[in-house]
């Protein structure tokens, strides 16, 4: 490869295939960084900065920054359990911060999700290999590929067998 000077950005740079990383400008990706880490950490340590109740019901969604507010963290929570979260809010706000060491979350928005049926949501997934892939995967002429997909189905059955009961 050719090495050439390209004065917009870095000193050098190489001609060719480059990381997407490289390609952004040098400010975009200290903000990429910084919020992406915040959010990763955050995301990572949620158990224990909400405890077991909470983690339970609960995930962080993303952070956003207001005029009026200040810096917020969105939080989505089952149905039902609002209130709680509500009434926790000071001390998971005062944990995050702690935990960064400086002032990350000002405020906490909650917002609330329906918690989907298992019921149906088991019945949808044990048979999906059978009925939507077993035409195509028997008309397949490759019998090693033929007898590799029918075992990755009986395998994907078991798991979600295994996993909702």
């Amino acid at each position: 490869m050719k090495s050439k000077f390209n004065f917009k950005q870095r000193n050098k740079s190489i001609q060719g295939l480059r990381l997407f990383k490289d390609a952004l400008p040098t400010k975009a990706k200290k903000i990429i960084k910084r919020k992406g880490e915040i959010y990763s950490k955050t995301l990572d340590n949620w158990k224990y900065l909400v405890g077991d109740d909470f983690f339970i019901h609960s995930y962080p969604k993303g952070f956003k920054k207001t005029l009026s507010k200040g810096k917020s963290l969105i939080v989505m929570v089952k149905h039902g359990y609002e209130v709680d979260l509500e009434y926790s809010k000071k001390d998971i706000i005062d944990k995050i911060n702690y935990f960064f060491g400086t002032t990350v979350v000002e405020n906490i928005i909650i917002k609330s999700f329906e918690e989907i049926n298992d019921n149906k949501l088991v019945k949808k997934k044990q048979y999906v290999t059978k009925n939507r892939f077993s035409k195509k995967i028997y008309n397949i002429k490759n019998e090693n590929l033929k007898n590799s997909l029918l075992e990755l189905s009986r395998v994907f059955k078991k798991k979600w067998k295994n996993y909702y009961y």
